[in-house]
Formats: structure tokens, sequence, C-alpha cells
């Protein structure tokens, strides 16, 4: 069963959500929870949901990125953002640790604002602690383009959304990032905005 997804403005994305034990973690509930929650994923689709995304402010998120969703983008753009398929895996209160420095910069969307994108500066490498839909610890060594959904999906479980964190004068419609921005290594997008922010008119 498909769960409407909340979008920017319900105040369920900008709560905290809360741990569970692992009693709930094990329960009839969650594991029902988590299923509805990647028939979501895929319907939308996306690459990752986290569980204040369908209005339940627990520390629980999904992530997949299937092959079928990266054929749109050349080999160029897939090595630019280090993109490699990911299963299906269940994260649950999970506790992330930022390892890269400077941080890397790309377009990210978000299920949650849906029709728009902007640059989002995010870490290259993470390390996340989490526990899986078993109640079992995992510790997940991430980079590239995983690390960035990784980033995301925590976000959203202490009610940051991407737009909290993004290069603003980067923020359009996805018509018009598939326009003017999409096939643009990302150094070139960044240098024509800021060229244009340096040669903006009087303010107003």
């Amino acid at each position: 069963m498909r769960i409407k997804i909340a979008t920017v403005g319900e105040i369920v994305l900008r709560t905290r959500a809360r741990p569970l034990t692992t009693e709930e973690i094990r329960s009839t509930a969650t594991r029902g929870l988590i299923e509805h929650m990647k028939e979501t994923l895929r319907d939308a689709p996306g690459v990752g949901l986290a569980a204040p995304q369908i209005g339940t402010p627990l520390q629980l998120a999904v992530i997949e990125d299937r092959a079928e969703y990266q054929t749109s983008f050349s080999e160029a753009e897939l090595a630019e953002r280090e993109r490699r398929p990911i299963p299906f895996h269940v994260i649950v209160n999970p506790g992330i640790h930022l390892l890269s420095q400077p941080e890397v910069n790309f377009f990210e969307g978000c299920l949650s604002l849906p029709g728009f994108s902007a640059i989002v500066p995010r870490s290259r490498q993470v390390v996340v602690k989490c526990l899986n839909e078993e109640g079992a610890p995992v510790r997940i060594e991430a980079e590239g383009w995983y690390a960035r959904i990784l980033q995301h999906e925590i976000d959203h479980l202490h009610g940051t959304l991407y737009i909290d964190r993004m290069l603003s004068r980067s923020f359009c419609s996805l018509d018009h990032y598939n326009r003017y921005w999409k096939a643009k290594p990302i150094q070139e997008s960044l240098s024509e905005l800021t060229h244009h922010d340096e040669h903006g008119g009087p303010d107003i």
C-alpha cells in the first residue's frame, strides 16, 4: 500500500523523530511500516524515504538506489557522482560521523519537495552506526552518492530538509535543472552561479 508523502510545510517534517526500542523494531507494526515504506519508495520512485515523510516521527528510514534509476545519467555523470546501485535496506536509530572535508557539491531533490532541486554541500564520506530491521547493530562506511543519501535521510530524522543546507542561488524547478544544469559538470554550474552573483544588479 502506497502511503501519502508529507510535503514541505507539514509540521512532521520539522519534528525530531524519536528512537525505537528493540521491541518496537521487531514488532508486527514496524514490519508493516517498513513494507509500506518500501512500496511507497518504489512507487514514487525515489532512493530514500524517512518515516517522518509519511507522517510517522520515528528514527527509521529505507534506502534503495536501483540500477534502473541510473539509466538517465551518462557514465561520466555517474562517475562524477560516485553513484552505484544500492540494495534495499533499513536504518533505525542512526548516528552519523562525517569524515571528509572539504564538502562536495551536487544537485539533489526530495520527495517531500516535489518538482525542485538545488545544489547541496555534503560530506563525501560518512560512517553510520544504526540498527537494522531485526534490531541488530550495523556499521555502514559509505562514500559518494550513497553517503549523500544517508546524510539526506538522517537529516529528515532531525527535522532538517535539504533547503536548509542548499546553495540558495541554485534552487530551481526540475524542468530548469534538466534544461540548464543536468548535463554540466558541477564545477561549471558553481562557477556560473558565482559569476552571476558577482555581477548582479542593485538591491531593490
